[in-house]
């Protein structure tokens, strides 16, 4: 493979086709670490049950999706370390680095022993995991952007790196597809090891990687500016240092990257989640639909990356976001009405309410396993958060045993607090039924029908949620480069990339079950990325300049 002439100056335009063979070797390179980044994600149902079993079902999902999002969380350190390294020593040889860290971590979790082999040390080992792929790939995808951004016309640069935004979700979809050839061959025994394959293949993928990665070149523009001597001797004292710079590092993050990153994971991640574990759509029902929408919406991503370079960054990627805020509960409503109406007429016609004391009602997320749920109110809703359903609150008189009306019918709780384990466990147990025989006798099903499950317009709504991503995430690559300057672009670009996509982002999931979970309402998450995206639709409109056309040579 023939990679461009690292000699090529900054100034000159590289070949069509030689612009093409670095935009493969970049996104490919990327996509599979992104491969490597989602499984977790895609698994997080099953990786609950394998590592966090010690603890009760909704605080294991939840935990797992902390797992996950640790991952994310890490990010900004990963862009703060291999950001000076791009600056300092080049892109090419970091972004190599990066790739072989996620590919080794990725595959320790295929061989990780779980809970039940090694008790809470597995784990602590699989977030451990966790934190390595999120520092590699904190300075993964600033090396990639730039890598690919420096080699562009400043006429083109949206279209370009429009393609390195297709690897996140090409690399969402890849493991999808990965995950469902095992399933469909394994059957249950996916669950119990079978699970294990999509991360043992990622050795494969690691080494093709690098393979490709040894290929390239260094950028051009780095190249003529090492020549220059003016690489930055102090990358993040500069980038994080001075105001001028500093005061850009903040608006690109609260004006651009953390709108883009909610609406990224909603529209992805939470989406899948939703289907899984809200409306109880069968797994490999859930990955097809979620891949069909992918695959729909794809193509999106360059195309609003070139829609950029006519009209400009911004237009696009605040306009994702509006149109996101306004739209997110209606889609939502339409993928329940659609996904499992059984669910949706059920709540309808036989509403659940707990009524209880507000003082006796805790948040339904227990992230150590060691707290018992013993009010009377705890008992109700923990009982509806673990069957998924939906119910509404409404306040009882100070110290009232709680209640709950299902439809027309009313079933009290019971305060265990002070009862003997024994007692609770009969008493617990005697509700369950009561509360479990009144919702199946008002509609409410344990999983979504198959025959009522609408696929063709699921797809066509997971499709929209899809391309409101590639609105916002489009054009970012580009916008981002070209905020900075090229001597502390690496460093500059990577931190508000990955905290508004690895904390505002990466935390979606998390909070959006959590917000569920503690008041009832299945939709209550969405208020989170909702409130994200006007913050940076404001802050983006007003404070953000357009970049557009700009030179990066400097």
């Amino acid at each position: 493979m023939n990679m461009p002439n690292a000699s090529a100056s900054a100034g000159q335009a590289i070949s069509p086709a030689a612009l093409r063979r670095v935009i493969f070797a970049s996104s490919l390179g990327t996509v599979f670490e992104w491969y490597d980044f989602y499984l977790y994600g895609s698994l997080a149902a099953i990786i609950a049950k394998q590592f966090f079993s010690g603890l009760n079902d909704t605080s294991g999902f939840i935990f797992a999706l902390l797992a996950f999002a640790a991952g994310f969380a890490v990010r900004p350190f990963g862009a703060l370390v291999f950001g000076r390294l791009g600056d300092r020593v080049g892109r090419k040889h970091t972004f190599l680095i990066t790739i072989v860290i996620m590919g080794l971590s990725t595959f320790l979790v295929g061989v990780l022993p779980s809970y039940a082999s090694i008790g809470v040390a597995a784990p602590i080992l699989l977030i451990s995991l966790r934190l390595l792929q999120g520092l590699a790939l904190g300075g993964e995808y600033g090396g990639a952007a730039t890598y690919v951004a420096e080699h562009s016309r400043n006429d083109n640069r949206g279209f370009a790196t429009g393609f390195i935004q297709v690897t996140a979700t090409g690399g969402l979809f890849l493991s999808l597809l990965v995950i469902l050839a095992c399933r469909l061959s394994l059957g249950e025994d996916f669950d119990k090891w079978g699970w294990r394959i999509p991360f043992l293949v990622s050795s494969l993928l690691l080494a093709t990687s690098v393979y490709i990665r040894l290929q390239l070149a260094e950028s051009p523009v780095f190249q003529q500016m090492k020549a220059e001597g003016k690489t930055s001797k102090a990358p993040l004292r500069e980038s994080f240092g001075q105001w001028k710079n500093l005061k850009v590092v903040i608006l690109a993050l609260l004006g651009a990257t953390a709108g883009e990153g909610v609406v990224w994971y909603t529209g992805q991640f939470y989406a899948l989640f939703f289907l899984g574990q809200t409306l109880k759509i069968e797994p490999v029902t859930a990955n097809l639909l979620m891949a069909g929408g992918l695959l729909i919406g794809t193509p999106f991503f360059v195309l609003f990356g070139w829609l950029s370079d006519r009209i400009g960054r911004k237009p696009v990627i605040m306009a994702g976001c509006l149109i996101a805020a306004v739209t997110y509960f209606p889609i939502f409503h339409a993928l329940t009405h659609f996904g499992n109406p059984a669910l949706e007429n059920a709540a309808q016609t036989s509403p659940v309410v707990v009524i209880a004391d507000p003082a006796q009602c805790s948040t339904q997320f227990d992230p150590v396993g060691k707290k018992v749920f013993t009010s009377s109110c705890d008992i109700a809703k923990s009982f509806f958060a673990k069957n998924g359903v939906p119910y509404a609150n409404e306040a009882a008189a100070v110290g009232a045993v709680a209640q709950v009306k299902i439809g027309d019918k009313t079933i009290a709780s019971f305060e265990g607090t002070a009862l003997e384990k024994a007692e609770f466990k009969t008493q617990a147990a005697a509700f369950a039924k009561a509360a479990g025989d009144a919702i199946t006798a008002a509609g409410y099903p344990k999983k979504a029908d198959p025959a009522l499950v609408n696929k063709p317009m699921l797809i066509v709504l997971l499709a929209l949620l899809v391309i409101y991503v590639t609105m916002v995430y489009g054009p970012i690559a580009a916008w981002l480069v070209e905020l900075f300057p090229t001597r502390i672009r690496y460093t500059s670009m990577s931190l508000p990339y990955h905290i508004g996509n690895g904390w505002f982002g990466g935390f979606v999931p998390t909070i959006a079950f959590a917000l569920v979970a503690s008041h009832g309402d299945i939709y209550y998450g969405l208020w989170y990325p909702i409130i994200v995206a006007v913050m940076t639709l404001v802050i983006g409109t007003f404070f953000l300049r357009e970049t557009k056309g700009v030179s990066l040579s400097d």
